[in-house]
Order: C-alpha cells, then sequence, then structure tokens
C-alpha cells in the first residue's frame, strides 16, 4: 500500500491532506530523513511530526470501560469514542467496539478494525465465555446457581430459554457471573428474574482474556497470543 493511503487510512487526513504533510517535510523515518510518498519504509520507522506512525490495521485493543460512557458514536452524553485519540474514528476500516457495554457497566471492552475477527468473537457459534462480577441490592437466594445453570430460565418478552450459566457466590449480594450469550442486558435481567437488582456490574474477562490492572479510561493494544486467548476459554459446562 503506498504511503499516503496508508497515512490516509490511519485517519490523518485526506489524501490531499497526506500529501501536503510530505510536500512540507512532516514525514520523516525513524532517523529524521524527510520521506517522499513513494518511498518503500517499514511501518514502525514512519514517523510524523516526529511521533511513531499511529497502530497499522487489524489494530484489536482492550479498554477498562468507565461507568458513565456509552458504546456510541452519537449520544448526549459521554462515550467511549471519547477515550480514544480524535483521529483515530477516521480511521478505515472503522475501528469498533466488539459488542457493547451499557452505560452503567463497566470492564473489559475489545475494539477492532477487523470485521472477520469481530463477527468471530461475538457469533453464537463460538460460544466465547464473558466474566461478569455483580453487585446486587439483596441477598442471594441460594438457588441462582442450579436455576442459571439448568438451561431452562426464560426472560421477560423473550421465546428461548437461555443458555446455561455459571455463578459463583463472592457473598451476600456479590456474585460472578459466567454467560456464554450477549442477550440486551443479559446478566441484569437474569437476576431481575430471581426478584434481585444490580446495583454494580463490571466485566473482568472474555473467554481466556482478563482485564489486566488497567485504569478505568485507558486502553492498549493487543498482541497475536492475547488475541487466540479470547478463545481458549473453556466454556460454560453443561
Amino acid at each position: 500500500m503506498k504511503l499516503v493511503k496508508l497515512i490516509a487510512n490511519l485517519g490523518y487526513g485526506s489524501r490531499k491532506d497526506v500529501t501536503q504533510m510530505f510536500r512540507a517535510g512532516r514525514i520523516t523515518d525513524a532517523d529524521g530523513e524527510v520521506l517522499y510518498a513513494d518511498d518503500k519504509v517499514e511501518h514502525a520507522r514512519i514517523r510524523i511530526d516526529g511521533e511513531p506512525l499511529d497502530p497499522p490495521l487489524g489494530l484489536v485493543l482492550m479498554m477498562h470501560k468507565p461507568v458513565g460512557c456509552t458504546c456510541s458514536t452519537k449520544d448526549a452524553g459521554r462515550i467511549v469514542y471519547d477515550l480514544l485519540p480524535p483521529r483515530w474514528r477516521a480511521r478505515s476500516p472503522a475501528l469498533s467496539t466488539v459488542g457493547r457495554l451499557d452505560r452503567d457497566t463497566s470492564g473489559l471492552l475489545l475494539w477492532t478494525d477487523d470485521g472477520a475477527l469481530l463477527h468471530r468473537i461475538i457469533s453464537p457459534r463460538a460460544a466465547v465465555v464473558k466474566v461478569y462480577e455483580a453487585t446486587l441490592a439483596h441477598d442471594l437466594r441460594g438457588d441462582e446457581a442450579a436455576l442459571f445453570a439448568s438451561g431452562t430460565l426464560m426472560l421477560e418478552s423473550e421465546t428461548t430459554p437461555l443458555a446455561p450459566a455459571r455463578l459463583e457466590p463472592l457473598g451476600a449480594r456479590r456474585a460472578r457471573l459466567s454467560i456464554s450469550e450477549g442477550r440486551y442486558h443479559q446478566v441484569r435481567r437474569m437476576f431481575a428474574a430471581t426478584g434481585n437488582h444490580v446495583e454494580a456490574l463490571h466485566r473482568s474477562a472474555i473467554g481466556g482474556l482478563v482485564l489486566d490492572h488497567l485504569p478505568a479510561g485507558e486502553w492498549r493494544a493487543l498482541g497475536a497470543d492475547e488475541v487466540a486467548s479470547i478463545f481458549a476459554s473453556p466454556g460454560i459446562p453443561a
């Protein structure tokens, strides 16, 4: 791919804008030598105004989504895209969230510009396990684990029962829940079906990928081994 197209696809501007950047000498290699549009240079050695070029296409990010942000491109309030460099919203292919977390849920949120990977992760066939920690308004009754694991729980207004899920009590009003589906507000609705209410919800893992010590609102790119770990989860026992 020609440098002009590569840099434009990373959101630095239109091809005309990038051409002007070359003419102004703003694009150099790692040694400070001015580059020209027809040069062939490794991605890692390209600099713009002395700064390394943004990550290449095929990007996968882990973000610690904070409470108060919506996974939307347009919203009256704060959105998760505001946590990324502004020009990343202009990347082509687009950088998108892999599924969503609602405004009041924090934790592990994945991003990618790889459409095939995105669909592979969210596909029902993949049954990638998502792990959540919930803080509840009332004490656990004691029968939730058996109910959630039964594969018979039917959510209100739905006609298909939920796939088996695994619940681990963490206290009288705290629990870890592992699910292999991604229905609308599923975790909150599962506890609502037992007469309880989720006061706080945090996603800690997707497949074998665990949210590390990233502060809320921060993100980092994932390596190939970390991406592969998403599909390494053993799943939920039937």
